[in-house]
């Protein structure tokens, strides 16, 4: 048995489709993209989904519908997206509850989960499906005359919009168990731990620093150093005593020829004595 060639997802496609996660591309073509993928039960399943060409035209979404409503029940898995709710198998669509619509409107792509064996022949019915909505294989009719007719939108090959919602981040919906919880609280308690220790080193292996010696400044250094010439010598008001002040005044030293002898005057007469008036 062939295994088919795979290819990696690239940018534009979508992690998720309906209830499948992508794992990689199968067949590309400019009508669309088929997928390998696989549910959250671990069931792989093959996704096809129209391109963004092709979603946007009604007559390639009808071909597709038709190409799907012809192949066997038990091979269509699911199915949804524009246009895809009628037909023969038309129970197999899953709509997405609760999903936001854009502000453009833009349709969400058509998309089918089939069966998936694993062999390259699931690969060549992928790309027969595909190139039954965008006309590769429809062998011409009459003599070709003119020019090459050419769908408008073979050169849209991104693919279609797919919804999501809720969005798959982070993925995991279970708890996490008590194992879980203690080696994370260990792996942290360690951490900080060495967050403690990487501390303490760097301070202690940083030397003490004696403090800078004084920075003697212009003024102490010019007032000690040497003494101004008006503080070392005298000045000769007060070194020198003046004559003033040495000699006693001549008024002051000897006495006033005045002061000892007695003036005449009022109390010599009143020393005197006084007469009796009765004589």
């Amino acid at each position: 048995m062939t295994e088919p060639l795979l290819h990696p997802l690239l940018g534009v496609d979508p992690p998720r489709v309906g209830d499948w996660w992508l794992d990689a591309r199968l067949a590309a073509t400019p009508s669309g993209v088929a997928y390998t993928a696989h549910s959250e039960a671990g069931d792989h399943v093959m996704v096809l989904m129209l391109s963004e060409g092709a979603t946007a035209d009604a007559a390639a979404v009808d071909r597709f519908a038709g190409t799907v409503d012809r192949m066997h029940i038990d091979t269509v898995l699911a199915r949804g997206g524009r246009g895809q709710q009628g037909g023969r198998l038309g129970h197999k669509y899953v709509a997405a509850a609760d999903t936001p619509q854009p502000p453009d409107a833009t349709p969400e792509a058509s998309w089918v989960a089939l069966a998936w064996d694993g062999t390259t022949a699931a690969t060549t019915e992928a790309e027969r499906v595909l190139a039954e909505v965008d006309l590769s294989w429809l062998p011409p009719k009459g003599t070709p005359s003119g020019p090459d007719y050419e769908l408008p939108w073979v050169d849209k090959v991104r693919p279609g919009l797919a919804r999501q919602w809720p969005l798959p981040w982070p993925g995991r919906h279970d708890r996490a168990g008590w194992l879980s919880i203690l080696v994370s609280w260990l792996i942290m308690m360690l951490l900080m731990a060495l967050a403690v220790l990487i501390a303490i080193l760097i301070f202690q292996a940083t030397p003490p620093q004696s403090p800078p010696p004084p920075v003697p400044t212009s003024a102490s250094g010019s007032g000690g150093g040497s003494a101004s010439p008006d503080s070392a010598s005298p000045s000769p008001q007060s070194g020198s005593p003046s004559p003033d002040s040495a000699s006693p005044p001549p008024d002051s030293a000897s006495p006033s020829p005045a002061s000892p002898a007695e003036s005449p005057g009022p109390s010599a007469s009143a020393s005197s004595p006084t007469p009796d008036p009765r004589l």
